[in-house]
């Protein structure tokens, strides 16, 4: 393949995936949506990413936002969105009150792993079809693609 054909082939592959990258997080948005249980605050990508943070056990509310790369306020505003929806308990930290510590409630726990579950369902889908070589190139290929998104930005 020429340089010139090769290029043209690169542009054609980056267009297709620009045009399918809003589809699918639009997909995902939607498939997460339906999942969500009923609660009395609305839920979506930004708690999802909270309680899969918290799902393996108790943070603070700085640890999250540091995994999250959100802001402390942001933070706390879907902390309390989960709070009034009653997943998340949030409590002072016995060894310095200063920081807050944050928990899926117990009680929750079941119906918060289905919502998780239910909402990365189609995506595990698709990636159970992909061995495990393409699995590890597909998940490389979006680690790689963040950073350089956030360096064009100038949010490194």
């Amino acid at each position: 393949m020429t340089e010139e054909a090769g290029g043209s082939a690169h542009s054609a592959l980056c267009l297709r995936l620009m045009q399918l990258f809003p589809r699918v997080s639009r997909g995902m948005r939607r498939w997460q949506d339906r999942a969500a249980p009923r609660t009395q605050a609305p839920l979506g990508p930004r708690h999802v990413a909270a309680l899969e943070q918290l799902r393996g056990g108790p943070l603070t509310v700085s640890e999250l936002a540091s995994r999250l790369d959100l802001t402390l306020p942001t933070v706390s505003g879907v902390l309390a969105d989960l709070d009034r929806a009653g997943l998340v308990d949030r409590q002072a930290d016995p060894a310095d009150r200063r920081r807050t510590i944050v928990r899926i409630v117990p009680a929750q726990s079941a119906l918060v792993g289905q919502w998780l579950d239910g909402a990365a369902g189609p995506l595990a889908r698709v990636l159970d079809q992909l061995a495990p070589s393409e699995q590890a190139a597909f998940l490389m290929a979006l680690d790689l693609l963040e950073p350089e998104l956030r360096a064009q930005d100038g949010l490194h």
